[in-house]
């Protein structure tokens, strides 16, 4: 089952000239992965819990003055519809890791994705912002902010907490997503712009070495 909320224009030349990413929201079911989403896309809040078993919505924003189409897959938490993670997980080229701070459980979930996505991806270096949604519910705090932060160190990557009822820092963690899959990219593209340096300069030794030999015959 699939939903495209098509908040933005449904002609194709909407993401003309946009860089896509490809997002997918992991947590446990009841976290806030849908009504963070809603509030991104359309800023507004659902009034009740629809279970989902996969979602897709698709915006198109600006992000330090550069355009953005996200492409977000919300994804289920229950259990039955782990089958379809590693298709999913394959695609994403960012994760939203989200648990709730009123629920102890779905913080230890939370410390599972990050090794799910290893064993899928075989490596860590996979942009991830961690989230500890609900804020607005402190009184029933089960998660401290300072285990959500150690956990974020752990796994090296940024860390959220957020009220999707109250619209919370929701920008921060997409926009901070986006931002982590740009500077992998950046560094990616740095690192291949040396490698092509050095195997400029490899060929050009050989190529020296090859007429001086030349010559000496």
């Amino acid at each position: 089952m699939e939903l495209e909320n098509a908040m933005i224009s449904s002609s194709s030349s909407s993401s003309a000239g946009s860089r896509e990413y490809k997002v997918v929201m992991l947590g446990a079911g009841g976290v806030g992965k849908s009504a963070m989403t809603m509030q991104f896309i359309s800023h507004r809040f659902p009034d009740y819990h629809d279970p989902t078993i996969e979602d897709a919505y698709k915006t198109q924003v600006r992000i330090d003055d550069e355009p953005a189409y996200l492409d977000i897959l919300d994804t289920a938490g229950q259990a039955e519809f782990t089958a379809m993670r590693d298709q999913y997980m394959r695609g994403g080229e960012g994760f939203i890791i989200c648990y709730s701070i009123t629920d102890r459980q779905s913080f230890q979930e939370a410390a599972e994705f990050k090794e799910l996505i290893y064993r899928v991806r075989h490596t860590y270096d996979i942009p991830v912002v961690l989230v500890g949604n609900k804020i607005d519910l402190e009184e029933f705090r089960q998660v401290s902010t300072e285990e959500g932060m150690s956990l974020a160190r752990e796994y090296s990557c940024s860390f959220f907490e957020t009220s999707a009822a109250l619209r919370f820092y929701i920008d921060d963690v997409f926009h901070g997503l986006v931002r982590e899959i740009r500077r992998k990219e950046s560094s990616l593209s740095m690192i291949e712009k040396k490698m092509k340096r050095k195997d400029s300069l490899w060929r050009k030794l050989k190529g020296s070495l090859k007429k001086k030999k030349e010559s000496t015959t």
